[in-house]
């Protein structure tokens, strides 16, 4: 099994770092769909990261439909939802947060970085960081006061919030202050250095100096 794309995609490292708290191997080329776009058409003609290629040749895109598949499939009952129901909507909650948190974070990346600043619409940049700053407040309120969501490692709203964040905080700082949201910073701090955050950086080998992929 091969997961393609770069780990300064939030969406790829979470898919990376889940794989690797689930116990499932598998075989990471890191392709970009920009600099190595060629090669990751090939792979996949949809050119979309993380794209996931199974044991049968089977070609899988999303982030959480390709979790939703391995622990479906692969993992023997591991998992990194709980099994309480109460708990288990209380981590969607905070995985939809940090989705969509990602989700306005390469939009106004791509706004800002990639379209030309002629062509930059400043009414649809304001929306994005509204929606983007709504998203992290939610965040932070669910890290402040479910707390026993974010301590264990290996919970799908851990990784997803944690990853979530340090890319917004490698992008956006100016735009989402760390000092309004401690929870989130302390949480960071807490989980970055652990060894299957360690193994699959958001740096390495292909990953441009500027600009990131999604």
């Amino acid at each position: 099994m091969k997961l393609i794309g770069m780990l300064d995609s939030p969406y790829v490292r979470r898919v990376a770092i889940s794989l690797e708290l689930l116990g499932v191997p598998f075989e990471h080329e890191a392709v970009s769909v920009f600099s190595t776009f060629e090669r990751f058409q090939f792979l996949n003609p949809v050119v979309k990261a993380p794209t996931l290629i199974t044991d049968d040749g089977t070609v899988l895109m999303d982030s959480s439909l390709i979790l939703q598949y391995v622990e479906a499939t692969l993992t023997e009952g591991r998992t990194l939802w709980s099994a309480n129901a109460t708990a288990r909507l209380a981590q969607f909650r905070a995985v939809g947060l940090a989705l969509a948190a990602c989700e306005k974070s390469v939009q106004l990346v791509y706004e800002r970085q990639l379209r030309p600043a002629a062509a930059q619409h400043e009414p649809w940049v304001k929306r994005v960081t509204g929606q983007l700053l709504a998203a992290y407040a939610a965040l932070e309120a669910e890290v402040q006061h479910q707390q026993a969501l974010f301590q264990d490692t290996h919970s799908q709203s851990t990784v997803s919030a944690a990853v979530a964040w340090q890319f917004t905080q490698s992008m956006l700082a100016r735009e989402v202050e760390a000092s309004r949201h401690p929870g989130l910073q302390a949480l960071s701090a807490r989980i970055e250095p652990l060894s299957c955050f360690l193994k699959f950086p958001p740096t390495g080998p292909g990953v441009p100096a500027s600009g990131r992929e999604a």
